[in-house]
């Protein structure tokens, strides 16, 4: 049965895309260039629509039993709403965060999704007590919004949430969370079918519907495979979802070191900085697939290491990120500590 599902909904993901195309011009859900933006062209978005039209075909053949099931699609269907009209009337940021949080709420009280503990290594346990309701819906709104920051090039936020789905369904199979792997495997193959209208050159976008769809589902996911269970497993979401945490966490850093709001937009996130060294477009995004690709191996290495290897594998990670990320000047010309520290000892 889950073959069927996964047939269906990639195929209803191909043949609603187009449908949604339409209805996006019709509507005036179109996104018009500016200095920000890499396109020229006026562009369709609400394409994220397809991806839940599908996403829910395939969860309705397959019927997966959870009782996080009914709060999720309520939650989810918030976040559409939300992103449908921000697609349509740009909505301000206030309410696109109340929408958020609106639906992370719902996850949490009525799904019971949330963070109440983990186990240390060297032995230990942190309770977070009364501090779990508010960070695991931090967690649920800073990812849906890192997956909505990287979503500045023609089939990159699709492709990278594609690879964390992907990864986030292999790393609920090795822990036996068959739930997880359904409902991921199903946004994956939604949104591959939205893929071929999205990659570049890109017919349609998938807009704040898609991005915030997507990231509100790999965030709540992810804290339904790993909830509850060590301190590693609470590092393996941040790993697999690399690209869009580290994006974010430098654009901030980066708007901070300029004195900006730390959620100002700019022109200056990881694909920026890639195009602005010279690659191309459709090189641009493949480099970043790549990225995710490493970061959702990592996570997967992460899981079955011992206790320093995690740890040596960690500290490997974080040195090759700084550096990756003072040589493109992610963030910031200026920001080069680990360049500079190396640059001083030669001398």
């Amino acid at each position: 049965m889950i073959y069927l599902a996964w047939i269906v909904a990639f195929i209803a993901s191909i043949l609603l895309t187009p449908l949604v195309k339409r209805l996006a011009y019709r509507v005036g859900a179109v996104d018009r260039p500016n200095y920000r933006k890499v396109h020229a062209n006026i562009m369709p978005r609400l394409g994220g629509l397809a991806i839940f039209l599908a996403f829910l075909i395939g969860v309705f053949i397959y019927r997966p039993m959870n009782p996080a099931l009914i709060p999720l699609l309520i939650g989810s269907f918030i976040i559409i709403v939300t992103g449908v009209l921000d697609d349509i009337f740009e909505i301000s940021a206030k309410a696109k965060l109340l929408g958020q949080f609106i639906a992370a709420i719902i996850v949490v009280f009525f799904g019971g999704i949330q963070i109440d503990f983990i186990n240390l290594p060297f032995d230990g346990m942190l309770n977070f007590g009364f501090l779990s309701i508010p960070l695991t819906i931090i967690w649920i709104v800073g990812i849906t919004n890192a997956i909505n920051l990287i979503d500045g090039l023609d089939g990159l936020a699709a492709g990278v949430s594609t690879i964390s789905l992907i990864t986030l369904a292999g790393m609920a199979f090795i822990m036996g969370n068959t739930f997880v792997i359904i409902m991921a495997t199903l946004l994956a193959v939604s949104t591959l079918g939205f893929l071929f209208y999205n990659f570049h050159p890109a017919k349609i976008f998938m807009g704040d519907t898609g991005a915030l769809f997507l990231g509100f589902m790999i965030s709540v996911l992810a804290l339904l495979g790993f909830k509850g269970v060590t301190f590693i497993s609470l590092i393996i979401p941040i790993i697999m979802l690399g690209v869009p945490i580290s994006d974010t966490f430098f654009a901030i850093v980066r708007r901070l070191l300029n004195k900006q709001p730390p959620f100002s937009p700019d022109k200056s996130h990881l694909h920026h900085c890639l195009l602005n060294v010279g690659f191309t477009h459709r090189q641009t995004v493949l480099i970043i697939y790549g990225i995710a690709s490493m970061f959702g191996l990592a996570a997967i290495t992460f899981s079955m290491a011992k206790i320093w290897g995690g740890i040596l594998l960690i500290t490997v990670l974080l040195v090759a990120i700084e550096l990756f990320v003072e040589v493109i000047g992610l963030a910031g010309s200026n920001y080069r500590p680990l360049l500079n520290l190396v640059r001083n000892n030669k001398k």
